[in-house]
């Protein structure tokens, strides 16, 4: 039987990072909390504290309507995630 590895904090801030940047940096709250496959309160909690760590905002449109965006310490997290990845990935860890 396989086992489901559990994502790490990292992981998940690096794939609701992700998920935004993916999105041409803008997507509402339901569907990035569908893609991010979280709980609703695991989901506030870390949408709580990316907004504090200016890694995103949220924004409204015309309408209102609100939307996360990168920040651009956000789309630094990205790039740096990648260099450590990449460095875990060469040295085998």
């Amino acid at each position: 039987m396989a086992s489901v590895k559990k994502r790490d904090r990292l992981e998940v801030i690096h794939d609701i990072l992700r998920i935004i940047s993916e999105k041409n940096n803008s997507i509402k709250p339901t569907p990035l909390l569908r893609y991010s496959n979280l709980s609703s309160q695991r989901f506030q909690e870390y949408v709580l504290e990316l907004t504090e760590k200016d890694l995103i905002r949220e924004v409204l449109d015309k309408k209102e309507r609100k939307y996360f965006t990168l920040t651009d310490k956000g789309f630094r997290y990205l790039e740096k995630y990648k260099t450590i990845r990449g460095f875990i990935s060469e040295f085998e860890l």
